[in-house]
């Protein structure tokens, strides 16, 4: 199992042999002989790539979810257990990891000399079973699941701009009032011109027409930090702009009701020593950030 996912974790044979320090040829011949005790086929092998089959796919989550329960029960056994250890798997958004989860996992690993961690920061959301993922940071409500939540905090979508700019241009009192204004639009957030706010907890949508349209959320709240427009992001992304007063929100009022920031892992014995110990730090630190407060 162990050199399975070796194959699929490094997308190969030569790969998976140089991470385990074997020979090649052993690799090859562990997974052939897996494959040819189960009857299936979990890898098609081409001479340029080695791709997972969908029973391959499946069946590797079910390594990784024996494999870490038979770590769990060595820790127990040897009496190591109360210490963190082995390859933590972390994911969130791009920019959101950027700015908290990396102290977070710093200061995991400062802790905890015996456990590395692996960041995967995708604005997409991760299939955690299908790639061997332990924790996610999420934002947003959270569909029902066999997965815990921990909340940590709140965001909100904000609009917002620079003083200079709102002093010139003057601000805006209802979202109607932002067809006078230029609009920058951060399309990795959504690539839609239409603004959702709520007025007397009905929806209210405004068509705006952006001057600047950035797939970069960073490039967008540079814009309107240089004084160039007003731009809507969600609130953690311009939380430093905002206490240092380099940014400020505008049109609270008709903003929508906030999105909960959620720690998910796996429930029952799947959490092990290093999982909750990165979980316990994690919501420690994440709800004493007071940009989720």
């Amino acid at each position: 199992m162990s050199i399975f996912l070796a194959v699929v974790d490094e997308g190969g044979f030569a790969p998976a042999a140089r991470k385990l320090r074997i020979s090649p040829p052993v690799v090859t011949r562990a997974v052939t002989e897996l494959e040819e005790t189960m009857g299936v086929r979990l890898l098609t092998r081409t001479t340029r790539m080695v791709r997972v089959t969908d029973v391959g796919a499946r069946y590797a989550a079910d390594c990784r979810r024996i494999l870490a329960d038979v770590s769990e029960s060595e820790q127990a056994a040897t009496g190591t257990h109360a210490e963190p250890r082995g390859k933590l798997v972390i994911t969130a958004s791009v920019l959101f990891g950027a700015m908290y989860v990396t102290p977070v996992v710093t200061e995991y690993l400062r802790r905890y000399p015996e456990t590395e961690v692996e960041c995967r920061f995708v604005d997409r959301v991760v299939n955690m079973m299908d790639e061997g993922v332990d924790v996610a940071i999420r934002i947003g409500q959270l569909p029902d699941s066999s997965y815990q939540a921990v909340r940590v905090g709140q965001v909100r979508q904000v609009v917002c701009a620079s003083p200079a700019y709102l002093e010139a241009r003057g601000l805006p009192l209802t979202p109607e009032d932002l067809f006078g204004h230029d609009i920058v639009l951060a399309s990795a957030l959504t690539a839609s011109p239409d603004w959702r706010f709520e007025s007397e907890r009905q929806p209210l949508v405004v068509r705006l027409k952006p001057r600047l349209a950035s797939t970069s959320n960073d490039a967008a709240i540079a814009a309107v930090v240089r004084g160039f427009g007003l731009t809507r992001v969600i609130s953690y992304m311009v939380a430093p702009h905002l206490a240092a007063g380099r940014l400020k929100t505008v049109l609270t009022q008709y903003e929508s009701a906030p999105a909960p920031v959620s720690v998910v892992h796996h429930e029952g014995r799947r959490s092990t020593t290093k999982v909750r110990a990165f979980i316990d730090l994690a919501v420690s630190l994440l709800r004493a950030e007071g940009a989720f407060n």
